[in-house]
């Protein structure tokens, strides 16, 4: 038994990369099966953009006028393919121009993971340049979201993103990275995510509930019902 656990630990450990958290971010798009992603860029998140250079030929990238823009293609993109819409940007008015497309996908259970750049950790809170509290901001209109402060945590808080997004009830997710997050380097290895503690993304209905609707339903002499995504998501037409 003890062999066993060696050798995984082993072979998990021979399947890390050492690489910049910046390349990490593209390694865990991939992982997720992106393979087309809408953005402006920006200081803050100019890192990650670098990084995409090294990846033209698996990651398409859309350079559209406005980050709002972006949102919004990454919603339609979601919407034709069933797949996480990715949309990206940078610190401060870059990052805030995404409030609308993320409650838009909000009320419209659109599956989607922004990512932002942030300033370095140690300037958070002292009104650097281009700083704005973008989890505070998109709290209200998000799914979930999470500042990651160091490389290490990208992996995991990635794959949860994605895992929430598109999960139960779809909806957008916001992903705020500090440009040292983005420079400092881990050991990368992915693991998709399957589960996370106190979220429940599939709530059993109640029978007396599904009853009560059932006989309002029934009771109506001219039923008329008028449905919408949520339906469709559920595949409950028929």
């Amino acid at each position: 038994m003890e062999t066993l656990k060696a050798q995984k630990k082993q072979t998990k450990q021979s399947k890390a990369m050492k690489i910049s958290g910046a390349e990490a971010i593209i390694h865990c798009l991939l992982a997720e099966g992106v393979d087309l992603i809408y953005g402006y860029p920006g200081g803050a998140i100019m890192p990650v953009y670098d990084e995409l250079y090294k990846f033209q030929d698996r990651l398409t990238h859309i350079l559209t006028r406005h980050e709002q823009g972006a949102t919004h293609a990454a919603q339609g993109y979601a919407r034709v393919s069933g797949k996480v819409g990715v949309a990206m940007a940078t610190s401060g008015p870059g990052a805030t121009n995404l409030v609308t497309g993320l409650a838009d996908a909000q009320i419209d259970s659109t599956p989607m993971v922004c990512i932002t750049g942030q300033v370095p950790r140690h300037l958070l809170g002292s009104d650097a340049f281009q700083e704005t509290d973008i989890v505070g901001i998109s709290t209200p209109v998000t799914k979930w979201n999470y500042q990651i402060t160091k490389a290490s945590e990208i992996p995991e808080i990635m794959a949860k993103a994605f895992f929430i997004a598109k999960s139960g009830r779809p909806g957008p997710v916001l992903i705020d990275i500090t440009k040292n997050a983005q420079f400092d380097e881990l050991d990368f290895t992915y693991e998709k995510c399957e589960g996370v503690r106190s979220y429940t993304p599939y709530p059993k209905p109640k029978q007396a509930d599904l009853e009560a609707a059932a006989e309002l339903i029934n009771m109506a002499k001219k039923p008329y019902i008028v449905f919408g995504q949520g339906v469709i998501l559920g595949e409950a037409e028929k």
